[in-house]
């Protein structure tokens, strides 16, 4: 077994692992080596393991370094899922050793391996965030008896208020009600490029769906599709559409729609235990299932915690919320690309 860089002259192998990996996710593909270099200028180390010429594992890696939040090596940054996606266990280690020389060479913090599953390694790892996935039922009628009482209330005051969908080929509407969302919640914005990248680089693949209320756009989300399943990843909502119920209404609108493509699996994607991002998913019937986020510390002498729920972070949090929209427009994105 070998462990090489990947190059352009093996994409489309690395991509056809993922796509048949059941370990790996749209995380995995090789598309995000290009959207973190484009849209962030960090460096990439994107390593795979080869046997007798075919790819049995691959471990995408960004190098994050910021004066902000540190110096870290990540699988995979600006992503919920990460880690080695590998045929076995051989193929993991050697990817994870690989991954921990690196990180010593580049002289990192720590470096962080964003599992779905414990793999046992006996790193450490933090239990702050959860994912949320459910199967869903070919019959969208069936998908929305599943939905608990009181949110299937809200989706059908979302209907009842005349609320529409449509797929938006660009990211302009999206934007907007994208970034007065996340000013909102006190988050730095990522920059109208970098969903522009995300579009130019996934294709069909990433689609934007926005509702609309007597022809304005009130609420937006960019999802991505991977073999069977939708992952509404980026979205948020104007002031308007908390009275119209428009995000209830926005993520039903992908459920639904989702279905018609054959979709099988909706995951609402990661969230921080005790923030209303994780009550709201609950409301809908989904289980929280914990992530297996494991560390190896270089320079760090504790698992890191830059995350909204830190109270050090509290007062940055709440002068954020009181910025002017076309402030944080401004510098959102020069904080958010440090984020990983």
């Amino acid at each position: 077994m070998e462990i090489k860089r990947l190059d352009g002259s093996r994409k489309s192998d690395w991509d056809a692992f993922v796509n048949n990996c059941t370990g790996a996710s749209f995380f995995h593909l090789a598309g995000w080596q290009d959207v973190i270099e484009r849209a962030f200028g960090h460096e990439t180390h994107y390593l795979f393991a080869e046997e007798e010429g075919r790819i049995v594992g691959v471990l995408p890696l960004g190098h994050v370094k910021s004066f902000l939040f540190g110096n870290a090596l990540i699988s995979n940054p600006f992503c919920v899922y990460g880690g080695a996606a590998t045929e076995s266990d051989a193929a993991r280690k050697a990817l994870e050793q690989a991954a921990c020389d690196l990180a010593r060479e580049l002289e990192v913090d720590y470096l962080e391996l964003r599992n779905q599953k414990p793999h046992g390694s006996g790193r450490p790892t933090k239990s702050l965030y959860v994912t949320f996935r459910k199967a869903l039922d070919p019959d969208p009628e069936k998908n929305l008896a599943a939905v608990p009482r009181k949110q299937r209330a809200m989706i059908r005051k979302g209907i009842a208020a005349g609320l529409s969908s449509i797929i938006d080929p660009g990211v302009d509407r999206f934007f907007g009600a994208y970034a007065e969302s996340v000013r909102n919640l006190g988050t730095p914005v990522f920059s109208k490029r970098y969903f522009a990248i995300l579009k130019d680089v996934f294709g069909d693949s990433c689609e934007i769906l926005s509702i609309e209320h007597q022809g304005r756009v009130i609420a937006s989300v960019m999802s991505f599709y991977f073999r069977d399943e939708v992952l509404p990843y980026y979205g948020g909502g104007t002031e308007e559409a908390r009275d119209l119920k428009g995000n209830d209404f926005m993520y039903w609108e992908v459920m639904r729609r989702a279905t018609e493509k054959d979709v099988r699996v909706f995951d609402y994607g990661r969230s921080k235990e005790g923030t209303g991002s994780y009550r709201f998913k609950t409301h809908w019937g989904f289980e929280p299932e914990p992530l297996a986020y494991e560390y190896e510390l270089v320079k760090a002498k504790a698992v890191p915690e830059i995350n909204p729920l830190n109270p050090k972070y509290r007062y940055f949090i709440a002068a954020w919320q009181r910025l002017p929209l076309p402030v944080s427009n401004l510098v959102g994105p020069w904080i958010s690309r440090n984020l990983g």
